[in-house]
């Protein structure tokens, strides 16, 4: 079975939700452009002044995406139960 891995885009400050829901949205347009409508985006408020945007990949295509997307950090996916 292929792993996933989280590719997150961390935000920052007052305005730090708001900005990770904005960034989702042009997560989805480019998933969108490229015809990749099977991948999972979201959103998490981590503390009051830190939110993420996150992509789940296939481990086998991150190179794909880091290179293209530029990443802030990533993380081993695994799905809530």
């Amino acid at each position: 079975m292929c792993r996933h891995l989280k590719l997150i885009w961390d935000f920052r400050g007052p305005n730090a939700h708001k900005t990770a829901e904005h960034h989702e949205i042009h997560l989805q347009d480019f998933l969108r452009m490229n015809r990749l409508l099977d991948l999972k985006t979201g959103v998490e408020k981590l503390s009051e002044h830190h939110s993420i945007a996150y992509l789940v990949v296939k481990e086998t295509d991150m190179k794909f995406y880091r290179d293209r997307l530029k990443p802030h950090r990533g993380q081993v996916y695994t799905p809530k139960a």
